[in-house]
């Protein structure tokens, strides 16, 4: 029988494992602060755990890091690394340094088999979903290579924010997913905030309302267009789970959530989604027809990371600007986020990693986008 990866466990599921060796929960508790809080590998690290129960872990169990196939430094302190998770696939990882915090956008998928047209990950289709372990692996690896790294005293922390961002949709892999989450909030884990916990979703009406019910943290929706018809080209899993719906499972999420908006994701596209009209578009689907309608939210307007096979453009900045204003004007949160690392393909909608297609992708975007004529007289 092949060892058990206990990166696979949330403290609950460690807690039952341990159980099953005959051990009480404060061994696990044990066990779960010595993998995440210290990054210890080898069981025989673990001082304060009997001997007894070291050596059965030494006979069944595995702390199972990922393969570090290369790493890749920005000019803006943006690092990305690659990791091998078996039979031709491999995942990006990035982490993204600022003033006042540390970001890790962490893949969930191997591919992704939603296939947005702007996102390069899309492009290369899908191969699997991640396990619980090699979710958890990648901030395993970031939170105790950059401690070392950073000469980080004991205590502190290397990584403040986790944004479920990087390769996949997270929600497809939901089974695996919350289990990785409970192990991001977890004080015995990396006691990160729910706040500061972010999962991206291209939309996955259902499952929204069971990450709701079962552990929610901060929700990124990704919406890119302001009507069914337009979202249709751009997110394909618009055709199941229309606008209307997904505004709605925004709605009821607010009520769990721990910040009282949703942030809308808004990539912005050269003469396709970037026009006077859009915006008008976009104001009207957020406040809804009625008050009890409107959806609390930032908009997050993300410049274009342009790649060859998408056939798309990045929108002129003055053109970004205005569409910002025209939205800030009608009372909506919105910002334009900077772009980070993409001089190493590291920056929002890049990351491609390696990827052993089962899902025919390159059939699924022969099709062209529908382009607006943007006028010259709305952009200033």
């Amino acid at each position: 029988m092949s060892p058990v990866n206990l990166l696979d466990f949330d403290l609950d599921g460690l807690a039952a494992h341990c159980q099953t060796l005959g051990e009480k929960r404060f061994r696990a508790v044990q066990l779960f602060r010595w993998i995440h809080q210290k990054g210890a590998a080898d069981f025989g690290q673990m001082s304060d755990l009997a001997k007894s129960l070291r050596d059965k872990l030494a006979g069944s169990a595995v702390i199972r890091p990922l393969a570090l196939l290369s790493e890749q430094a920005s000019t803006d302190g943006t690092i990305k690394w690659l990791f091998d998770v078996g039979n031709g696939d491999a995942v990006e990882t990035v982490f993204i340094p600022e003033d006042d915090r540390g970001t890790l956008c962490v893949s969930s998928q191997a591919g992704c088999a939603v296939g947005c047209r702007f996102c390069s990950t899309g492009h290369q289709g899908f191969s699997r979903n991640l396990s619980t372990g090699e979710i958890v692996a990648q901030l395993w690896f970031a939170e105790h290579h950059l401690r070392q790294r950073l000469g980080l005293a004991a205590g502190e922390r290397a990584i403040s924010n986790v944004v479920m961002m990087g390769m996949g949709e997270p929600l497809q892999n939901y089974a695996a997913l919350v289990p990785a989450l409970r192990t991001m909030l977890d004080d015995h884990g990396y006691g990160l905030s729910r706040r500061r916990v972010t999962v991206s979703t291209s939309g996955v009406v259902p499952m929204i309302d069971r990450l709701r019910e079962d552990c929610p943290v901060a929700l990124a929706v990704s919406l890119h267009a302001p009507n069914d018809a337009l979202r249709d080209q751009l997110v394909p899993l618009n055709r199941k789970y229309p606008l209307a719906e997904l505004l709605q499972a925004c709605r009821r999420y607010l009520a769990s959530a721990p910040r009282d908006f949703i942030t809308f994701e808004y990539c912005m596209l050269d003469g396709v989604n970037d026009g006077p009209e859009q915006a008008r578009e976009l104001i009207a689907l957020v406040h809804g027809p009625r008050a009890e309608q409107r959806v609390p939210c930032k908009l997050n307007l993300i410049p274009f990371n342009p790649f060859p096979a998408s056939g798309l453009r990045r929108s002129p900045r003055e053109r970004v600007m205005a569409f910002a204003r025209q939205l800030q004007e009608a009372g909506i949160v919105t910002t334009v986020r900077k772009t980070r690392g993409d001089d190493i393909d590291a920056a929002c909608g890049q990351l491609a990693g390696e990827v052993q297609d089962r899902t025919r992708v390159h059939k699924r975007m022969t099709r062209p986008v529908i382009r607006i004529e943007p006028s010259t007289q709305d952009l200033t």
